[in-house]
């Protein structure tokens, strides 16, 4: 089957193969067809390095498709269906998953360290244990969540990530409170979720922030009352706020520069909300009085920070109500074989969700 392939860490481009072949069916696993597959900025990042990830590896975790066949003892879903591929399933049965926190199960991530994929020279892994850049994979059941037959593969492929990231940081890590501001520092495809989450909410002002035009110019679309670039941002905060600062600031590049922008125009007593996946040698550095005297609450947002079931649900609800709009953050589509466009479109911000059609 074909698959793309990243061969060595650092390098920025796929390699379109012919000869990938999905591993690890049996008990407890499923065999999906991947229909579509969006391409997310963690993907990049772990193509770079500043995620970790083994190579080579196969990019690719928010995407949807159809199960080919079950293994024994898989119950939730039957050949036929359709389903949306969830790279981090929770168990049910570890420490964070009772609690509740199930976004913290560490289940997912332990299949990241199992290959998902062979070619005649060796393993390959799947990106987070999935590997959506391929025409099949195998996961555990528990990643084929299975959708609606009225919710579109690429729609669907969407609520895998981008959205349910974007519209959760929103929806349940910050909470918004109606008639507040806020402010979203990137604005791409999770960053125009979180735009849309707040619109939910009631946010009064919304503020997007991004240096490309376009995403800027797409952010006034869906629900943002003003998009500035990031040295246009003092003056917003200045006009909006009186300079006191936004009760919400959602960082959504995943860099220590920005979170600490982030800080700094959040109001004394306001929320940040981090929501980037940045790298591990890259630190925010914060002064022990500024954390005490200024009382701001800095939440980090893990996959939208809530119940990811219940998240695709309520995603698919508001986007039946017309209460969302999915369909218009897709902006490119491409074929697998012109999967290094799509990474290209992505580099330069002219595309807030690229689908990969499979």
């Amino acid at each position: 089957m074909r698959a793309a392939v990243l061969h060595e860490i650092g390098q920025d481009k796929l390699e379109v193969l012919d000869d990938v072949e999905a591993v690890g069916f049996g008990p407890g696993r499923v065999r999906i067809r991947v229909r579509a597959t969006g391409l997310c900025h963690s993907d990049l990042s772990a193509m770079s390095g500043v995620l970790p990830q083994p190579a080579p590896f196969v990019p690719g975790h928010e995407g949807a498709g159809e199960i080919l066949e079950v293994g024994e003892g898989v119950t939730r879903v039957k050949p036929g269906d359709r389903v949306v591929v969830c790279w981090l399933p929770a168990c049910g049965a570890c420490p964070a998953c009772k609690r509740g926190q199930t976004e913290l199960c560490l289940a997912g991530f332990m299949n990241a360290g199992t290959p998902n994929f062979r070619r005649p020279g060796g393993d390959v892994f799947g990106f987070a244990g999935t590997g959506t850049f391929a025409e099949e994979v195998v996961v555990d059941a528990g990643c084929a969540v299975p959708i609606p037959d009225d919710v579109p593969f690429d729609i669907a492929a969407l609520i895998g990530c981008g959205v349910t990231t974007g519209l959760g940081a929103a929806l349940n890590t910050a909470d918004v409170e109606a008639g507040s501001s806020v402010a979203v520092i990137g604005c791409g495809g999770v960053g125009i979720s979180a735009v849309q989450g707040a619109r939910l909410k009631g946010a009064a002002e919304i503020v997007a922030v991004d240096p490309v035009a376009s995403r800027r110019e797409a952010a006034l679309k869906f629900g943002a009352t003003q998009a500035v670039a990031p040295d246009e941002l003092a003056a917003a905060k200045q006009l909006v706020t009186g300079g006191e600062g936004f009760d919400y600031v959602f960082e959504v590049v995943g860099r220590s520069a920005t979170a600490r922008t982030a800080y700094d125009n959040t109001r004394r007593g306001g929320t940040l909300v981090v929501v980037g996946a940045g790298a591990m040698d890259d630190h925010l550095q914060l002064n022990m009085f500024e954390l005490f005297f200024d009382e701001k609450r800095i939440l980090p947002s893990m996959y939208g920070g809530g119940d990811v079931l219940r998240s695709y649900e309520r995603t698919i609800a508001l986007w039946r109500a017309g209460r969302i709009d999915l369909s218009g953050l897709i902006t490119h589509r491409v074929p697998l074989a012109e999967i290094n466009e799509a990474l290209d479109q992505m580099r330069t911000g002219a595309a807030l969700r690229t689908c990969i059609e499979i």
